[in-house]
């Protein structure tokens, strides 16, 4: 048996599949014709769920720590990224209206965050995952306690054995004659949240790419647009969006699969679970390598951020010049009238005809606030508008990211290849 694990006749299993309508079986007769001599004994007292449901949970684990690996690597580029950028002022928004300015560097603290969420659920599922073992038919393992004359401490030590050879913990305590199909959406959940986080950062960088601020990896000979030449679509942060939308519907699947089975097994979940499962596991090593991609390779635009941050900053720097001047003894009431008044006209000008945010310069020449523009330079100059974006950087990077990487050390150095 041993000696024929590997040349396995996939050609004589499919004639018999094409017979007996049945995949175990079929695969039983082509291993047995070539060990006749094991032939009586192979799959005694065992069930199609033996094979296939503890194989399930080995390649659901070996997925699982795929994917755990890609995403310690996505997390480790984000990392450097973020390090990198934590001192470059951008503006920030609310409902994707200027709201006020932070750091390249912490924008990406929230999408490292999410990643690291996520993280900690795969570990958690990991840690939980079990083998099916060998229960039999209907959970009972009643085919072993014959095979051993009754001997429930031989049932007990035959899972142990299969856990440790198959390189599990245990098997789960009780079952039917599959495993809870719980475990297929606990599984699928956690690839779900990873489709989440994934596809709000494509959408950000989505976002990002229209304001010129950021660009994807784009080789030399690539074609944007078909019609139009000069395009450069964040066509990869596209994909992610639409593998990570696909995960996250998919995720229904295992769902109702596992409202819907009957007392201790029914056959409804076989052929959906054989494409849902390994579907979502290859969706989300795309996505996954898409997001790495786009973190090493993406360029940051500073100075577009810096463009974008002038023509709002001046609506901004206002409460600090209210400050500054009700400190000199102006009426706080008065002059917030005034501020309103001019921010008002000044954005109304903006839009209409495309003028240039000269708020400031109307408070200058507002007697109300007897202030220069020298003095409204300096206030600017002088405050630090995006608080303790860099601050809450480093101390999240130091604190949270940098031990969990060093903890994974082995996982890191990953190299991701996009092809298309």
């Amino acid at each position: 048996m041993k000696e024929h694990i590997y040349d396995i006749d996939y050609a004589k299993a499919a004639e018999y599949e094409k017979k007996l309508r049945h995949d175990v079986m079929a695969h039983l007769h082509a291993f047995c014709d070539l060990c006749p001599t094991a032939r009586p004994i192979v799959h005694l007292g065992a069930t199609s769920c033996y094979v296939g449901d503890n194989t399930d949970i080995i390649v659901m684990k070996e997925g699982l720590l795929r994917i755990r690996k890609l995403l310690l690597n996505a997390i480790s580029a984000l990392s450097e990224f973020a390090e990198k950028y934590k001192n470059v002022p951008t503006l920030a928004y609310t409902h994707f209206q200027s709201a006020q300015p932070t750091t390249v560097g912490k924008r990406a603290t929230l999408w490292l965050q999410d990643l690291v969420s996520d993280l900690a659920d795969l570990d958690y599922r990991l840690s939980g995952l079990r083998l099916l073992g060998c229960k039999g038919t209907t959970g009972t393992a009643a085919s072993f306690l014959t095979l051993f004359g009754g001997d429930h401490a031989k049932v007990k030590e035959l899972e142990k054995k299969i856990a440790a050879k198959m390189g599990f913990e245990g098997c789960y305590a009780v079952s039917g004659q599959t495993y809870s199909r719980k475990v297929d959406f606990n599984v699928l959940a956690v690839l779900s949240g990873i489709a989440q986080s994934a596809s709000k950062f494509s959408s950000d960088i989505r976002l990002l790419s229209h304001l010129k601020e950021f660009d994807e990896p784009f080789e030399s000979g690539q074609v944007g647009s078909s019609a139009m030449a000069y395009k450069r679509n964040p066509m990869r942060s596209e994909r992610i969006a639409s593998l990570s939308r696909y995960v996250i519907a998919d995720c229904m699947n295992p769902a109702i699969t596992a409202s819907a089975q009957w007392f201790e097994r029914t056959l409804d979940d076989s052929a959906n679970k054989r494409i849902s499962v390994p579907e979502a596991f290859l969706a989300i090593d795309g996505v996954l390598s898409l997001y790495i991609n786009i973190v090493k390779g993406g360029s940051v635009y500073p100075k577009m951020a810096e463009r974008h941050l002038k023509e709002e900053l001046p609506f901004m720097a206002t409460e600090n010049i209210l400050m500054y001047c009700v400190e000199k003894g102006g009426d706080r009431q008065v002059l917030h009238e005034a501020i309103r008044r001019h921010s008002v006209e000044t954005a109304k000008a903006m839009k209409l005809e495309g003028k240039d945010n000269d708020v400031l310069d109307k408070i200058a020449a507002d007697r109300a606030f007897g202030v220069t523009r020298e003095e409204i330079d300096r206030i600017i100059g002088e405050f630090s508008f995006t608080g303790c974006a860099c601050e809450q950087t480093t101390d999240y990077l130091e604190n949270c990211v940098k031990p969990l990487l060093a903890a994974n050390a082995g996982e890191l150095g990953l190299s991701v290849e996009i092809n298309v």
